[in-house]
């Protein structure tokens, strides 16, 4: 089992809700951004979801659009997202990191070599936002064989015959979005959440986590009785943006102790 496989297990060994926290590789900088890497299992992160820069990231909202704009302005691309994670690895060898963003940087790097050095670097899973199931096929096998997951996404608008085909082949945990629109657009609901991730569950017996619009400790606590994982990011970016990097730790000392 690769880290995130072992964290899984031991969150529904112990029944607890796991925390997720996004951050996006390079924001502000890669000396900032490495310091908070070391920060967030100490402050109460589960999993880490590092974000690879790119130039077009449609998925996301106002808040990590910024992140993705100043991490690519310090000159941070996707050899120095897995230089990140390996200087992480130096000090923290437990916390699974999954790398979420979009396929362009990994096509540009090259599929086979980037799954490679993703798994020597320390990655133990992708989350490809723009990548359909329809065509997962060659990078899952690419992945499997370097030791990473491939993430599966699942929506508000996925019905069940597409439940079926996004969840047929997925390991790890699947990974669902609480709204329709962007990251940070919005708050989601608890009770459509609820009521969403109820039907997931129907297709799958992996952990599910919740992701997208989810902002204070109040949703983190909703949501925990429902979803395995519970995801934080622009809240969390926009405080380190605004505050920096104390503030942002002690957001997710918070968060960790709502879960628990």
């Amino acid at each position: 089992m690769n880290r995130l496989d072992t964290t899984l297990a031991h969150l529904r060994a112990t029944r607890r809700s796991g925390l997720v926290c996004y951050f996006t590789a390079g924001d502000p900088d890669f000396a900032a951004s490495l310091e908070l890497l070391r920060g967030l299992a100490c402050a109460g992160a589960d999993i880490i979801e590092f974000g690879m820069p790119f130039s077009d990231p449609v998925a996301d909202g106002p808040a990590i659009q910024a992140a993705h704009l100043r991490a690519r302005a310090a000159g941070q691309t996707t050899a120095r997202t897995l230089a990140l994670v390996e200087a992480l690895r130096q000090s923290d060898a437990t916390t699974p990191v999954v790398l979420m963003g979009y396929l362009n940087p990994i096509l540009q790097y090259g599929g086979e070599r980037f799954m490679a050095d993703a798994a020597a670097a320390g990655v133990d899973g992708l989350l490809l936002v723009d990548l359909p199931v329809e065509h997962a096929a060659p990078y899952k096998e690419m992945a499997r064989a370097a030791g990473l997951h491939v993430l599966s996404m699942t929506a508000p608008t996925s019905d069940d015959a597409r439940l079926e085909q996004v969840l047929r082949d997925a390991d790890g945990f699947v990974y669902h979005v609480t709204l329709t629109g962007t990251t940070g657009a919005r708050t989601c609901s608890a009770n459509e959440v609820t009521a969403a991730i109820a039907r997931v569950r129907r297709h799958t017996s992996l952990p599910i986590a919740a992701g997208f619009g989810i902002r204070d400790a109040k949703q983190v606590r909703e949501l925990a009785g429902c979803a395995d994982l519970v995801v934080i990011g622009s809240k969390l970016i926009e405080t380190l943006a605004r505050q920096g990097l104390a503030a942002t730790l002690e957001e997710v000392r918070g968060f960790a102790r709502a879960l628990r």
